[in-house]
């Protein structure tokens, strides 16, 4: 298949989108860039190292976004990128659907807005990030584009994908990586276990996850926003384990630790999924090729909050591994 009307195409709304006008495009995030490219892998796992600067969503898709992604492109839903749980289940409530088949349409329920989308499959993604490469047009986007969803099990990342679902590596260099050729253990820039607090009472080493007592339930993407990683990125501890790249046998990567899990967050964990099956606990980012200018901070036009994000604050930061 030529790709090139296609490519051609997000060259021109990206150009457009970039140069300042927000509104061209329902979807927007906040980057964060991530340099030091050619930075060596963490010796202690073997993860991290990547050969080119590249940006990534400061924090996860949230439910707002995918909902524009669905009334863009499953008024049918062919390919069953809304789960019916995401309507209504004991822990997410997200996503109401209305209509029928040839004209549904998607709604975000009140107060679930700014939380991650969970109950997505590790194609739905792909599908989403498509979408985003191809202008965030509507049906008969999502197949082809950064990925080709016709090879199935064995679909990989294109050459010259403009978005990406982040490969294991990407990931992990974003989490863990400083750009002063640092690993840390944990997403927060330090080698201290996260506390496990509300929002309100973050500490600069911060997470939602399950303390053996109680839970405290998705929080809005951000909202620890004294406890960024080194890049600036936000909740790649806990919240929602996060889908990536990575084949492990039959199965796809996850990172990061959930609210509804013990502390499962250092640099060493590492677990995967089944991709065709969507969990209220699993989540996602993306990746982007854009970076410099075009790839820096874009809020997104349904939360304007994130823009009050800060990069300044590194707490905690003790070196472990130059």
């Amino acid at each position: 298949m030529n790709r090139e009307p296609i490519k051609n195409i997000c060259v021109l709304f990206f150009g457009i989108m970039f140069s300042g006008s927000i509104a061209s495009a329902a979807v927007t995030f906040d980057w964060a860039v991530i340099g030091n490219a050619g930075n060596e892998k963490d010796e202690q796992t073997g993860y991290g190292a990547v050969a080119d600067e590249y940006s990534i969503s400061k924090t996860e898709v949230t439910t707002a976004q995918y909902v524009e992604f669905l009334n863009a492109v499953a008024a049918t839903d062919t390919y069953g990128l809304y789960d019916t749980n995401m309507g209504g289940s004991t822990w997410y409530s997200g996503i109401s659907r209305s209509g029928s088949s040839g004209s549904w349409e998607y709604s975000a329920n009140a107060g679930w807005e700014k939380k991650p989308v969970v109950y997505v499959t590790w194609y739905d993604t792909l599908r989403f990030t498509n979408w985003l490469h191809n202008g965030q047009q509507g049906a008969g986007t999502t197949e082809y584009g950064a990925y080709n969803m016709a090879q199935g099990a064995s679909v990989v990342r294109l050459d010259g994908a403009d978005y990406w679902l982040p490969s294991e590596d990407e990931w992990y260099k974003a989490a863990y990586y400083s750009q002063s050729g640092t690993y840390y253990d944990y997403a927060t820039g330090t080698d201290i276990v996260p506390s496990r607090t509300t929002p309100a009472g973050d500490t600069g080493n911060s997470a939602n996850y399950y303390d053996g007592n109680t839970y405290l339930g998705l929080t809005d993407v951000g909202a620890y926003d004294e406890s960024e990683s080194p890049y600036g990125t936000y909740d790649q501890n806990g919240n929602v384990w996060e889908w990536n790249e990575a084949l492990i046998d039959s199965n796809r990567g996850l990172r990061g630790g959930s609210w509804s899990d013990q502390p499962y967050l250092p640099a060493s964990y590492r677990s995967y999924g089944d991709p065709a099956f969507g969990y209220y606990y699993v989540g996602f980012r993306v990746a982007s090729s854009f970076t410099g200018n075009e790839g820096g901070a874009v809020p997104e036009p349904a939360s304007v909050g994130l823009v009050l994000l800060s990069v300044g604050g590194l707490v905690l930061r003790r070196a472990k591994r130059a």
